[in-house]
């Protein structure tokens, strides 16, 4: 019995051993929860001060690239395209101008690009270093120029052949021995062609060619001799003096120009049948008729005469009633082409006298006068009374 309470005392300690046992083991748990803290502020006790952030850099100067594009008809609309150290493209302004910007320094390559146009230089390099560039970066347009050729064929048709174009611009050409012809400085639109050739007949007989942005090559024709018999066409432009080497120009079913001889003759053969104009020139002379319509029909046609008449130089004698003013110091005289209005001045200096003569003139044109009175002190009249003059 003594030995199992002693048992039971040994097993049981008192009171106050469980007070010490419950505060070491609490003591224990803290130093677990103390010791790394206390690593941690050891680690941390290193530095000392308040944290420092750090400032993100500032951000990299950038620069600009601005150049004009002349004329503005060229320049107007054009795209511009950088390239090199940084890629971009932009339109240049109703003036030409144009702009990069928010440009890093280094080298770049600026070109210009119109439909219809070329630029001089066709491309610019810069480079850009702590600066914009606002200078040297020009470039001139220029309007796109084409061609349009072709070959008439066989060569004995072709050979010295009239070529005419029409329609979006208008020109004339001989093809050469081999019946090759060309036209140049033609801008886009469409033209038509058409040759020509006494004594012979052309297939197709006129063509279209629409110019858009490219030489058009190939308006080719094939000529054929005028099967049967051919006639002439003949005349005489008189007096002499008008006549001799007049101009005599023939157009409509065949084109041809000759030169009248000594006496005022002319002939054109190898004429097929058709209808012609005949048209004589000459300087100096004018032509009664200015010029006839002929039709050949199977036969010669002789008789188609001019008469050739000199340009008569003409000038117009002026006089008028000297003013009732003493103060006048002199006249103006005013000539216009329109009765009562748009009267120019003809003298440089006051006419002091009371007549001017004009002798510039044109011939088959009806003229008007008027004359006005100035004073010493520069004051002018109204005008007076207008008088015309019909010119021959």
């Amino acid at each position: 019995m003594m030995m199992r309470r002693k048992s039971q005392f040994q097993a049981s300690p008192p009171a106050q051993t469980h007070q010490i046992i419950s505060r070491l083991r609490g003591a224990l748990a803290l130093a677990g929860i103390l010791a790394p803290l206390a690593f941690l502020w050891g680690c941390g006790g290193v530095v000392s001060g308040q944290s420092t952030q750090t400032s993100p850099p500032p951000p990299a100067q950038t620069y600009s690239i601005s150049g004009t594009i002349s004329p503005a008809a060229g320049g107007s609309g054009a795209t511009v395209t950088l390239s090199g150290a940084a890629n971009a493209t932009t339109t240049a302004d109703s003036s030409g101008n144009f702009t990069f910007s928010g440009l890093a320094n280094g080298t770049y390559t600026v070109t210009p690009s119109h439909a219809g146009y070329t630029f001089t230089p066709s491309s610019l390099s810069v480079t850009v270093s702590g600066a914009n560039i606002t200078t040297g970066m020009n470039f001139t347009a220029a309007a796109q120029t084409f061609t349009i050729s072709g070959t008439i064929s066989p060569a004995a048709g072709g050979s010295g052949a009239t070529v005419t174009l029409s329609g979006a611009a208008a020109a004339t050409t001989t093809a050469d021995g081999a019946g090759n012809y060309t036209f140049t400085g033609l801008a886009n639109g469409t033209y038509a062609v058409t040759p020509s050739r006494t004594g012979y007949t052309f297939n197709p007989g006129t063509q279209a060619a629409t110019v858009s942005g490219a030489n058009v090559p190939g308006i080719n024709f094939t000529a054929t001799a005028q099967v049967g018999q051919t006639f002439s066409m003949s005349g005489t432009i008189s007096p002499t003096t008008g006549g001799s080497g007049a101009t005599v120009t023939l157009s409509g079913a065949a084109a041809a120009t000759t030169t009248a001889d000594g006496a005022g003759n002319y002939t054109f053969s190898g004429l097929g049948n058709g209808t012609y104009a005949v048209t004589p020139t000459n300087t100096g002379f004018t032509f009664t008729p200015a010029n006839q319509s002929v039709t050949v029909n199977s036969a010669n046609v002789s008789g188609v005469n001019f008469t050739a008449s000199a340009q008569v130089a003409h000038s117009v004698a002026l006089s008028w009633i000297a003013s009732t003013t003493s103060t006048v110091s002199g006249y103006n005289v005013y000539r216009s082409t329109v009765s009562g209005t748009g009267y120019a001045k003809m003298n440089s200096l006051l006419v002091s006298v009371l007549i001017y003569t004009d002798g510039t003139v044109q011939n088959a044109t009806t003229y008007y006068y008027v004359t006005t009175a100035v004073d010493a002190i520069g004051t002018e009249s109204t005008y007076s009374n207008e008088v015309p003059a019909v010119i021959p």
